[in-house]
Order: structure tokens, then C-alpha cells, then sequence
């Protein structure tokens, strides 16, 4: 039998027909889903990162698939080299219609333990590369275009432990969004933000070993019960850029089981796995070349 080799979106073929979609972190990881899906849907797909290893292979899947796919080297933190990122693109494609700023990365470790360093490495990658790359697309492109970006978060509310640069980040990113949706609104840009709750993809992976047994149980505080799916977050990205969200900007679309509602006295509220099977919270994956992180062990993530 051969292999599958069509991403399974639930929107219409040729949604982003003609249309140029910048996917920063498009290498692995929710990046790579989104991009895949992206090119599914018709659009051409400008994969962004810094280890060319991981864009130029994500670059042959998608073209594998028929998908139409380039690709730039870039360390967002650098205003300088995203200038000239998106300076390429744009000589390149003509104009970006739309920006998924998905690059981004922390390590566990407590706030006390924390340097200068590392702190200022998290916020320039996770909160100013964000930033850098989102304003040269709207003064490069969508300033004359119109367009849509969409930001991805995480699940900050409330708090972050062991994670605090980035949860520190993540909410300046909030603020960001918010904010240029106001300031861009006139000239046809839409600014928007996904925040991906406990999601199974390849990102586990890059935490140490010891965090395994943490990582596992983290489902247990959801009340789906579950993880969610590359392609879940995936398709609420495809929906921000998609004319269907064409009245919606400064908002945050949260993927993430209801974790953040959780309360202490609440009993058990985590769905069980007959209760998971149900059609309303069934898991959705329609990324054909989705991989369980190494960190469940090969298995399913639960």
C-alpha cells in the first residue's frame, strides 16, 4: 500500500491558493505541522529558522507532497539579518500575506537559578525576534498589502514555574499582539495569537531526561485528559489567517484542554478514555507525517 501522502485539513483545498505564508521555526515541531498544512491548502510556504538541516528536509517533505515550499536562514534575534530575511522574501514572492511567528524555545530551570544570560536569551528569541520579524513584514509588505500574523504563545495563565523567562516572554507577546492589532488595524493587517496548551510534538524532546516523568504526567491536569495534537494547533493557526477570521484581531485563541481552569477542590475532572473517544473531543490529527516524541517512549502520548 502506499503511503499517505496528503495532509487531512479540515478547510476547503486551495483556502490559500496565490498566497505567501512565512512560517519562522517551520523546521520541526508544530512549525513543520503548520507548514505542511499551509502548502496543503494552496499556499506557497517560506519556511524560516536557523539550522538549515531541519528546513531544507521539512522543505522536501512539503515538496514531496506537491506542496510548493522556500526557504531562509535566519536568527530572528538579529534585526539586521530578519531585514534582510524578509527583504529576500519579498523580492522573491512580491509581497507576504501572511506571518505565522511560531520560532521559540526555553529550558526548566527556577527563577533563582536564572543569569542575565539566560534570561535575555529566552526574551530575544521567544518576545524581540517576534517582534523584529512581525514589524519588518509590515513595513516591507503588509504596511502596503494588508495581511494576517498570527503569534504563538503558551500557556502562561496564571503562571509559568521553572519556565519564568519564558512565561515572562510569552506575556509580553500577548501585550504585543494586542496592541499592534490596534496600530495596524488601518492599513488592513490583522494581528492575532495562538497559545498552545500541553501539545505532543517533537519539542518534548529537546528537555532533559529527567523531565520525562513530569512531561508524562502532565495530562493528568487536563480536563480532556489528554495531550493535544500538532495539527489541532495547526488548524486554529489556518483559521486566524483564513478570510473566515476576517473580523477577529487582538485576540489570543487558546489550544489547550481547559488546563488553565483547573481548580484545587474540583474533584477529578479529567476525561477518561471512553469519554476521549467522544466525537465533541475526540483527538484530530490530520498531519500524515506527525511522530510521537521519543519522550512517550514510541508509544501514544498518555
Amino acid at each position: 500500500m502506499m503511503p499517505d501522502t496528503r495532509y487531512h485539513s479540515v478547510f476547503a483545498p486551495g483556502l490559500f491558493a496565490g498566497q505567501t505564508l512565512v512560517v519562522t521555526g517551520g523546521g520541526s515541531g508544530i512549525g513543520r505541522c503548520t507548514a505542511h498544512e499551509l502548502a496543503a491548502l494552496g499556499a506557497h510556504v517560506v519556511l524560516v529558522g536557523r539550522n538549515t538541516d531541519k528546513l531544507q528536509a521539512t522543505a522536501a517533505e512539503i515538496a514531496g507532497d506537491g506542496g510548493q515550499v522556500s526557504w531562509q536562514a535566519c536568527d530572528i534575534r538579529q534585526e539586521a539579518a530578519v531585514q534582510a530575511m524578509v527583504a529576500a522574501i519579498v523580492a522573491e514572492r512580491g509581497r507576504i500575506h501572511g506571518l505565522v511567528n511560531n520560532a521559540g524555545g526555553q529550558y526548566i530551570t527556577p527563577l533563582e537559578a536564572i543569569s542575565a544570560k539566560g534570561w535575555d536569551a529566552v526574551l530575544a528569541t521567544n518576545l524581540t525576534g517576534g517582534f523584529l520579524v512581525a514589524r519588518e513584514c509590515l513595513v516591507q509588505s503588509m504596511g502596503v498589502h494588508g495581511g494576517a500574523i498570527v503569534n504563538i504563545v503558551a500557556d502562561m495563565w496564571g503562571s509559568m514555574p521553572g519556565m519564568g523567562h519564558s512565561g515572562a516572554a510569552r506575556a509580553g507577546m500577548v501585550s504585543f499582539t494586542e496592541t499592534a492589532a490596534v496600530e495596524w488595524a488601518a492599513r488592513g493587517v490583522r494581528v492575532n495569537a495562538v497559545a498552545p496548551g500541553y501539545i505532543a510534538s517533537s519539542g518534548m524532546d529537546h528537555y532533559p531526561p529527567e523531565a520525562g516523568d513530569m512531561l508524562r504526567a502532565m495530562r493528568q491536569t487536563v480536563p480532556l485528559g489528554r495531550f493535544g495534537t500538532e495539527a489541532e494547533t495547526s488548524a486554529a493557526i489556518a483559521f486566524l489567517l483564513s478570510p473566515a477570521a476576517s473580523f477577529i484581531s487582538g485576540t489570543v485563541l487558546r489550544v489547550d484542554g481547559a488546563r488553565p481552569q483547573v481548580r484545587m477542590g474540583w474533584g477529578s475532572p479529567v476525561a477518561d478514555e471512553a469519554a476521549q473517544q467522544r466525537e465533541a473531543i475526540r483527538p484530530f490529527d490530520g498531519f500524515h507525517r506527525a511522530a510521537t516524541p521519543k519522550v512517550f517512549g514510541g508509544g501514544a502520548p498518555s
